[in-house]
């Protein structure tokens, strides 16, 4: 446990650091949050997720008690308190103390905390030899009913999705959207490569499928475009996923992970193949070469 925390204006220790029990973020899960990685003690593409939480803090009508800039020097100032050079940032912001009632106006100010640790979210041999996953029975949130480009404090259908994957003895389960199409994990952006004639092509769901905008995904997309990569976004379905040639996810703390096997059965060779793995180098060749922070 790292510890400093980022509470409300103030650093103080973490097992100091808490939040009323008539904190809407408590209550509801009212609120909106951010997971940033640090690289050498660069934030990695800061500027970007300040953004979306901006975005995501709109479409709730949440107003944020500090501008980007601000929750910047702190994100920045607690990441030096605890050394956290190669580590993982967990920004909130809730709706703040109110009532036993939903109506959010009680609530005088949002509440604002930032944590910087240690993330570990996949050994590091499944970078290697390929993570096995299932596919869910439990959907996105329906577009109409919270958004899923909503980076909310509401995860429980991405939960009892995790808890699937690991009653099934694995550590990633792909979620599908009202549509039955693949929409992403609970936790991560999906892509799959098909080979068509002499070239692969990788293929993602778009953002109407119902799924987050993923930082990592959008850097990933951008590197394989650089290689020279055709990347299609279109709905994708169950068999798509079957009859893949490859597969990978991306996210904040998973960064870039081969698929090797859903359901039980085997995705192309078994092994991560060589889109993956090129991919997975020049993440980490961007990160290791300057992680930027816009």
């Amino acid at each position: 446990m790292p510890n400093q925390v980022w509470l409300n204006g103030s650093i103080v220790n973490a097992a100091e650091a808490t939040v009323s029990v008539y904190d809407h973020g408590l209550l509801y899960g009212d609120g909106v949050f951010e997971g940033i990685r640090t690289y050498g003690g660069r934030v990695f593409k800061l500027a970007t997720h300040l953004r979306r939480l901006k975005e995501s803090a709109k479409a709730l009508r949440l107003d944020l008690p500090y501008d980007v800039d601000a929750l910047a020097s702190a994100i920045r100032q607690i990441v030096a308190t605890n050394g956290c050079r190669d580590g993982y940032v967990r920004l909130c912001v809730t709706r703040g103390v109110g009532t036993l009632g939903l109506n959010p106006f009680v609530c005088a100010k949002a509440s604002t905390f930032i944590i910087a640790d240690n993330i570990t979210l996949y050994p590091e041999a499944l970078y290697e030899e390929g993570l096995s996953v299932i596919t869910s029975s439990i959907i996105r949130n329906h577009p109409q009913a919270l958004s899923p480009r909503i980076k909310s404090m509401n995860y429980l259908n991405n939960i009892l999705a995790k808890i699937e994957a690991i009653d099934a003895g694995v550590l990633e389960a792909i979620m599908f959207n009202h549509q039955g199409n693949v929409a992403e994990c609970t936790g991560d952006n999906l892509f799959i490569v098909r080979q068509q004639g002499q070239d692969p092509v990788l293929f993602t769901p778009p953002l109407h499928a119902g799924i987050l905008e993923g930082v990592t995904m959008n850097v990933v997309i951008d590197l394989a475009r650089t290689a020279g990569l055709e990347v299609v976004r279109t709905d994708l379905t169950r068999h798509d996923l079957y009859t893949a040639d490859e597969m990978f996810l991306t996210g904040t703390a998973a960064e870039v992970i081969p698929v090797t096997k859903v359901d039980g059965r085997s995705i192309g060779t078994g092994r991560p193949g060589d889109v993956t793995t090129g991919l997975i180098g020049a993440f980490r060749s961007l990160i290791a070469q300057n992680a930027p922070e816009d």
